[in-house]
């Protein structure tokens, strides 16, 4: 899922997010992960945004915490790390296995990284169904979601829009460029209006029109 303004910026040109989207998408969430095995960040997010990634406003069980640090960036102190019961995992590049560290109980798993250091979609989705893990949300930040996306990873993405004009800053989804229309990717959507303005798209990526 993904939250962004009717300009699709989901943050300034200084990086404040907090917060594009109001009380409806951000209950969706909420709904979303309550429905999750496993919930997923990349490092950039937990750095710039520090989130909980627990179900707090509907009824149901957090979800497994994984957060996508090949490099071992991620704070220890974070707030996804907190020990609450939760299994909690992160994922790193193998060649750096000698150096990892991570907060206490939560676990390290390693993936081989490709050319340039990151891990590959396919190989964090086969890593986390082997793992248990098969209802995935991919939760952000944008440059995660246009990863998994470019890949073909998703099945579904809800694309939540909010009434406001940003006008510059961090694009919600960045894709390979394409030379003509018949190469974009037209799903099958299905729109929600939430409430207070905010607007559900829901594509469903398996299926393209």
């Amino acid at each position: 899922q993904i939250g962004q303004s009717l300009d699709g910026r989901v943050a300034t040109v200084t990086g404040h997010s907090h917060y594009v989207n109001g009380a409806p998408a951000l209950r969706h969430l909420h709904e979303l992960r309550a429905m999750a095995d496993a919930v997923v960040v990349g490092v950039g997010t937990v750095i710039a945004d520090d989130p909980q990634l627990t179900v707090r406003l509907v009824a149901g069980e957090n979800p497994v915490r994984v957060v996508i640090d090949p490099r071992g960036r991620a704070p220890v102190q974070a707030r996804c790390f907190a020990p609450d019961g939760v299994r909690r995992l992160v994922l790193r590049a193998q060649a750096r296995a000698e150096t990892d560290t991570a907060a206490p109980g939560v676990e390290v798993e390693r993936l081989s990284p490709d050319a340039e250091g990151r891990l590959s979609p396919g190989s964090i989705i086969a890593r986390l169904s082997a793992l248990g893990l098969r209802k995935i949300l991919i939760e952000g930040g944008p440059s995660t979601v246009s990863a998994f996306l470019a890949a073909g990873g998703l099945d579904r993405l809800h694309l939540l829009v909010a009434p406001v004009l940003i006008g510059s800053g961090l694009p919600g989804l960045s894709l390979p460029p394409i030379q003509t229309m018949d190469q974009a990717l037209r799903p099958v959507v299905h729109s929600h209006l939430l409430g207070e303005g905010e607007f559900l798209f829901d594509c469903d990526m398996r299926t393209m029109g």
